[in-house]
């Protein structure tokens, strides 16, 4: 939404055909134009506003001018058509008419608060004006009508000030500068402190910063005032903090934002007038808690801003008993209304109470699971609104780690403890900064107080720390939201931003210095600090337990070694979808092993080789196959260009020229180097990605193959002696022609068969399938399907060989390509559905034309994406998986998406049934082929109590519930 040439010439035929549309909303006595349904017209702020209204709330009375306007501000080259401002002056003069107040009047003086209303909520991104209508008559008259010079002359100073920073474009720090030299020359530390003749210096100065920065003076007529506020609003629509949130949280740019114009109600007339904000559960534990902060004679902006610590609501019910009383069964009423936690604010001004806002509050990702759960117990939402609340991206916060209460550090300081969760950096001071080092060290951001300027910083810090502000800040709010470790009002802390440290007491801790933020207690630590794993609470196992419920998409984990399979487990995975056998050959012990028989000059030696791996093999996969405890494992045969094991070329040659030729073993080092260097340059390739690697290296070294199928069917078998279930999948990577899946699979069978004639047990379980990552693959799956039991999207590499996009380069344009608009999105992160998306849909379909039941899943990195779970579920797959830790997320995503596409929980009986028959099917075949095995495929056993507590009833319901589901 961007203003040009051709949109300012098209200008006058926008506002002729707009002309008809309604741009203004009013809202007050008890009746209001609008209501909540109407959110992409008035905005969140507008239309909750008419909703308080239309129940009788005690609310401000104004008038919301829509995101139309906000549109047409913007389509008329970022200025609105002739007659807009007649139309507001209509709403002006209704106001007037219900406030019995008149603006710009000298003795009776309307004053307006303008603010920004999206229809999602993006707190502190866009600009607020307050005090609107003062002028050097109109406080003159407000401080007669009150009987309170100061309060009128506080009034005007806050007023220039925003107005000068948000209308005019200058710098806050140059008025700060000025009321700070003031207080420091008066020796006070409150703006409350000072007095009626520091205030009308303070103003002096100020109109004297406007006129020499602008070259104008500063406005005095009110009307003009709120035509250059309600543009610089729909401005800050497109401020740089305002676009980088709506990046960050996917907000669609040219929806714009509402402006809302307010009758002032006043918080800072004195000790019988406060302001406050508010939730009405805690936003940071979900605990059912009226939670909130408030300042006796201050302005809203005093609260969240940070200039004063406020204090904690529930004094409130001391100091202003009636109005709290009220407070509470309002903010109780529209939790009721809303179903779902309120972020309110509220002023009362001598003694009455004004609601000024409320919505939907933002909140840890712990507070949501226990309130989304929380409130399908108190009967306000039901299970599948309790699911589809909670963001999956968002439960990645809740499996992070938190301090270990066994380790010993040092609290230098505490503050408020404004975002749980524990993290170590080193710290910076501004924003900059921490964007500039985030790449090579953790960063914790320290400021006095963060401002929606820093949103850049904010976003890549792994902590937060102010030494000012409560805990609904800026830093607070935003952190919570971000899912960042934050603590704020940590007042011992002397921040110096210009010479860049911070100070406690005597003990000075400079940029680039480590500390720790303790979120979940306020504390800040010096040094680093040991975590250990977070617990899961019950709220998130029985969400979990919900999702399992809707779900119908299967949820496995790609996990190479046993500790990575029983964390899967833990989390709820139902089987392993990818097991990368060459990580397993990367151990120190085994690197020079696999050398050996990459460097071997013949069959012989390169099977001793082998032989060596053999054991170790068995042991990887026996290990794997118990922790699963008879959930399916899909194991892929190597894949890796043999080269990646050697040696660089140029390491090898450095190590010929450091021989020395009166060593001992000069000659046979020398030998040995000039052979390995020779392989090196004998296995080099210009592209390795699309050179000798996957089922390639299996058909020119078969004994490969044959090694890893021994090592898999030796650790299955030694398993069902003892009595224990096994269900491994072998996989064949990289198959781009039917042909090299026969070769493989029959190397496969030979083996299976010859292992399995040395033992009475007959009756293994094991399916040979392959990988579809190769466009060719996708395009005749129909083929491939034929001789494979099942097929696993790998859409890493199908992604970059049908994009023709290389992993290791993409980076250096991706950014560009997803800034210009040419990409929606990383392609590797989130599937790209109408160009790879029509292989995977093409492969599924043509797969399962030739094989019914052929089990189709995703291994790649996209099976824990939830937008590309999204269209796996709908094209029907049988399974995800990614990396343990993902799992979870992919459990709520695949509910959600159940629900979203109309298909919960539905026809699970059909599948699990579907998916015993091929497997007889297909064993049925083998054995007829290679009299290798029964393989009848049973459902898996369900799965054993896992480690973690909090986790081990989902964890048993998900197994028992989805071992045959989609399978």
């Amino acid at each position: 939404m961007a203003a040009t040439k051709t949109n300012k010439r098209k200008s006058a035929s926008k506002a002729k055909s707009s002309a008809h549309r309604q741009y203004f909303y009013f809202f007050g006595n008890g009746k209001a134009d609008g209501d909540a349904s109407m959110r992409d017209l008035l905005g969140g702020k507008g239309a909750n506003l008419a909703e308080m209204v239309n129940a009788k709330i005690p609310v401000p009375t104004g008038f919301t001018i829509t995101t139309d306007a906000c549109r047409l501000f913007y389509d008329s080259g970022m200025e609105l058509p002739k007659g807009f401002d007649e139309e507001m002056m209509v709403q002006v003069a209704a106001l007037e008419k219900a406030t019995k107040l008149t603006f710009g009047d000298t003795n009776n003086p309307l004053l307006v608060s303008v603010r920004s209303g999206s229809k999602f909520s993006m707190p502190g991104m866009m600009d607020t004006i307050l005090n609107l209508g003062l002028n050097d008559d109109t406080v003159a008259g407000l401080a007669a009508k009150t009987k309170n010079e100061r309060f009128a002359l506080d009034n005007y100073r806050r007023f220039i000030q925003m107005f000068g920073n948000v209308v005019l474009g200058i710098d806050k720090d140059l008025f700060e500068d000025v009321i700070t030299k003031k207080k420091k020359d008066r020796k006070i530390k409150q703006d409350s402190s000072l007095q009626v003749v520091d205030l009308k210096d303070i103003v002096k100065k100020y109109k004297a910063i406007v006129q020499k920065k602008t070259g104008e003076s500063f406005p005095e007529d009110p009307m003009i005032q709120l035509q250059m506020a309600r543009d610089a609003v729909f401005r800050s629509w497109n401020n740089p903090r305002a676009i980088t949130y709506r990046r960050l949280h996917d907000i669609p740019s040219e929806i714009g934002t509402a402006v809302n114009v307010q009758a002032m109600v006043f918080g800072n007339m004195g000790n019988t007038s406060a302001t406050g904000v508010g939730f009405t559960r805690d936003p940071g534990t979900g605990a059912n808690e009226f939670y909130g902060e408030y300042l006796i004679n201050a302005q809203g902006e005093d609260v969240v801003a940070g200039i004063r610590t406020p204090k904690p609501i529930k004094d409130l019910a001391k100091e202003m008993p009636k109005a709290f009383k009220q407070l509470r069964d309002i903010t109780a009423r529209l939790e009721k209304h809303y179903r779902d936690i309120q972020d309110f604010e509220f002023t009362v001004q001598e003694g009455e109470l004004f609601m000024l806002q409320t919505r939907n509050g933002k909140r840890t990702v712990q507070a949501a699971v226990k309130i989304a759960v929380d409130m399908v117990h108190e009967k306000l939402i039901t299970k599948e609104e309790a699911l589809m609340r909670i963001e999956p991206e968002s439960i990645d916060q809740l499996l992070h780690p938190q301090l270990d209460p066994k380790a010993k550090y040092e609290v230098i300081a505490k503050g408020l403890a404004a975002s749980p969760g524990a993290a170590s950096g080193a710290v910076f001071f501004t924003a900059d900064d921490v964007v500039n080092q985030s790449s090579k060290v953790a960063t914790i951001l320290v400021r006095e107080e963060t401002n929606p300027d820093d949103i850049e910083g904010m976003n890549v810090a792994q902590g937060i720390l102010t030494s000012r502000g409560g805990m609904t800040s800026h830093a607070a709010v935003v952190a919570r939201g971000m899912g960042k470790c934050c603590v704020t009002g940590a007042e011992q802390i002397l921040v110096n931003t210009a010479k860049k440290y911070f100070q406690v007491g005597k003990l000075q801790i400079k940029e680039g210095e480590t500390i720790t933020l303790n979120g979940s207690t306020g504390e800040v630590i010096v040094g680093t600090v040991d975590t250990i794993e977070p617990e899961l609470s019950d709220e998130f196992t029985e969400l979990m337990s919900w999702a399992d419920d809707f779900r119908t998409l299967g949820i496995r984990a790609n996990a190479d070694i046993p500790r990575d399979a029983a964390k899967a487990v833990e989390f709820g995975a139902e089987g392993i979808g990818l097991c990368r056998t060459e990580h397993m050959f990367f151990a120190e012990d085994r690197v020079p092993i696999v050398q050996q028989m990459i460097l071997a000059d013949s069959p012989a030696d390169r099977q001793a080789a082998l032989d060596k791996l053999l054991p170790m093999q068995k042991k990887d996969f026996k290990g794997l196959l118990d922790a699963m405890e008879g959930l399916p494992v899909t194991i892929r045969t190597l894949d890796p260009p043999l080269h990646e094991f050697l040696p660089r070329e140029e390491e090898v040659k450095a190590k010929l020229d450091g021989l020395d030729p009166r060593s001992d073993t000069y000659e046979e080092d020398l030998e040995e180097l000039q052979h390995t260097l020779k392989r090196v340059q004998e296995l080099a390739e210009a592209n390795p990605m699309l050179g000798h690697r996957g089922c390639r290296l299996g058909i020119f070294f078969p004994e490969i193959t044959e090694m890893q199928v021994r090592a898999i069917i030796t650790a299955a078998l030694e398993l069902a002696k003892a009595g224990k279930k096994a269900l491994p999948e072998i996989m064949i990577p990289l198959v781009g022609h039917v042909n090299e899946l026969k070769h493989q699979k029959e190397v496969v069978e030979r083996v299976a068969a010859e292992v399995l004639s040395r033992t009475k047990i007959t009756d293994l379980e094991f399916l040979i399938g392959t990988m579809i990552e190769i466009p060719r693959a996708a395009v005749v799956a129909d083929q491939i399907a034929e001789e494979a039991d099942f097929f696993s999207f790998g859409t890493n590499d199908l992604t970059q060989m049908g994009m023709g996009f290389s992993r290791d380069d993409v980076g250096k344009f991706l950014g560009g390509y997803i800034e210009n608009g040419i990409l929606p999105g990383d392609p590797f992160v989130s599937i790209d559905q109408e160009g790879i998306g029509k292989f995977v849909s093409m492969a599924f379909e043509t797969g399962r034309a030739t094989k019914p039941t052929l089990k189709v899943g995703v291994c790649g990195e996209h099976g824990g994406d939830p937008k590309s779970i999204e269209f796996f579920n709908a094209l029907g797959l049988n399974y995800v998986s990614c990396s343990p830790f993902r799992v979870p997320i992919a459990r709520l995503a695949a509910a959600q998406a159940a629900l979203r596409q109309g298909t919960p929980a539905t026809g699970k009986a059909k599948v699990v049934k579907a998916a015993k028959k091929v497997t007889r099917k297909t064993a049925k075949k083998a054995t007829a082929k290679k009299t290798a095995t029964k393989q009848t495929t049973k459902k898996a056993a369900v799965k054993k109590t896992p480690t973690k507590k909090a986790a081990k009833k989902t964890v048993k319901k998900a197994a028992k519930k989805k071992s045959g589901s989609r399978k």
